[in-house]
């Protein structure tokens, strides 16, 4: 690959990084606090960050999918020998990144099993109660805040592999 062809990869891959982290912690640190001063009760709260999170999604989830897929093409020789991957404090890294992704991706799809889209049009509708809300809530909170740990994580990893650590 030419170094070009590096750089316009890790251009993308460094976009899709910040649509996914930045977004990530923008919701969580500036929106869901304001949050309190948007809407008096949780299913209102629920319901804005139920159109919130839709419309993030929108551009969340192809740039998840585009930051592994270029992760896993500029890695991919080094993955492919997993004799250097315990060889080198590189190796360790990316191999500690590449688990990271996958812990990120799980927590990722058990946040949409959990609000899944008839979970959403049933607290659309106030076909919950509140308790059954204020469950779902705190379930989505623990979730979007290990996403978030693991997102920061990865760009930890991500540079030191950068740094050649």
């Amino acid at each position: 690959m030419s170094a070009l062809e590096q750089a316009l990869l890790t251009w993308v891959h460094l976009i899709s990084a910040s649509i996914w982290v930045g977004g990530s912690l923008f919701i969580g640190v500036v929106f869901s606090p304001l949050l309190k001063t948007m809407a008096d009760s949780v299913e209102d709260r629920m319901k804005i960050m139920i159109r919130v999170g839709r419309r993030f999604n929108m551009v969340a989830i192809p740039a998840l999918g585009i930051l592994v897929a270029t992760g896993l093409y500029s890695s991919h020789a080094l993955l492919a020998r997993p004799e250097l991957l315990a060889a080198t404090s590189y190796g360790t890294f990316l191999a500690v990144k590449v688990g990271l992704v996958a812990a990120l991706v799980a927590a990722y799809v058990a946040h949409v099993r959990i609000i899944s889209k008839g979970v959403e049009e049933k607290i659309m509708s106030g076909a919950l109660s509140t308790r059954e809300v204020q469950r779902l809530r705190k379930k989505i909170i623990i979730l979007g805040e290990v996403t978030v740990a693991i997102s920061v994580a990865i760009l930890l990893f991500a540079a030191l592999l950068d740094a050649g650590v």
